[in-house]
């Protein structure tokens, strides 16, 4: 896969916690209501050489060629689901994508604290310094092909969920047959479970198995900008989103996600389990 393009004039580094807060929160002043109202979406990784690359293109090789046996095949055999029997494809990529099959979707969040929070989630990142990309998708809907921009005017909304998208783009071949050009949607998907609820979630969605979004932004740096989280700051932004509730016993709510919680504040910075004093959890 190429090298990805360079966006020095997007980037933008935090120097401090402070500094962060204004930078994740800029350009959110909406002057026609008069209310902070972010045109935003937030994608958090913890390392800042991270591209926005989909799981269905690390696979490699021919990867575009097996979206449809994946999906197929997931289809085929999840048959314990609670998806009903009127599902559309998109229910259906949906629900894999939140289960790990590799798809041509992007997770992205509504939150820049859930994003932040997945910038600083792996303790074994906190050598590389993270990132945060914010895209603009209220602009972006604007790049769509006529008929997409008609179905979103008549609802007045800026994202599709599967119910407004099937019936313009019944399938993933019909999509991609909607604009030659490539151009990327944003998807909400069903309340599968209390993790989409909250992490504020939403997918992004290429029309083409190969299109690579952050290609796609680089010919559009009106849509996006990205913020360069350092190494140095990753525990002091860490440990004020858990105090903050931003942490995996929340977002993830089950065994797992706690563990991985109480995994991560019992250790410290300097590679030692923490004990006595500040080692209680509060309430």
């Amino acid at each position: 896969m190429p090298a990805p393009p360079s966006y020095s004039a997007n980037d933008f580094e935090a120097q401090s916690w402070q500094h962060l807060q204004d930078l994740v929160f800029r350009d959110t002043w909406d002057a026609r209501l008069g209310r902070y109202r972010s045109p935003f979406v937030y994608r958090g990784m913890r390392s800042f050489g991270y591209t926005l690359s989909t799981s269905l293109q690390r696979l490699g090789g021919n990867y575009h060629e097996l979206e449809h046996h994946l999906l197929r095949n997931f289809r085929k055999y999840a048959r314990d689901t609670t998806t009903p029997p009127s599902a559309t494809v998109w229910d259906w990529l949906a629900l894999a994508q939140h289960h790990g099959l590799p798809t041509r979707l992007l997770d992205w969040t509504y939150s820049p604290y859930v994003a932040l929070h997945f910038a600083t989630d792996d303790l074994h990142a906190y050598h590389q310094d993270g990132i945060i990309w914010a895209l603009n998708y209220v602009k972006a809907a604007d790049q769509l092909p006529p008929a997409l921009q008609g179905v979103l005017a008549r609802e007045g909304s800026n994202v599709f969920t599967s119910e407004l998208l099937s019936p313009a783009a019944p399938s993933l071949p019909a999509l991609q047959d909607l604009q030659e050009e490539p151009f990327v949607l944003f998807l909400e998907p069903p309340s599968l479970d209390t993790r989409i609820v909250h992490q504020y979630a939403l997918f992004s969605c290429m029309s083409t198995p190969q299109a690579l979004l952050h290609n796609w932004l680089a010919e559009r740096p009106e849509l996006f900008f990205r913020i360069r989280i350092p190494a140095r700051l990753k525990w002091e932004v860490r440990d004020k989103l858990d105090q903050a509730n931003i942490t995996e016993r929340v977002l993830m709510p089950g065994l797992g996600g706690l563990s991985r919680w109480l995994h991560r504040h019992y250790s410290s910075a300097q590679g030692r389990p923490i004990t006595g004093e500040g080692a209680e959890l509060p309430g």
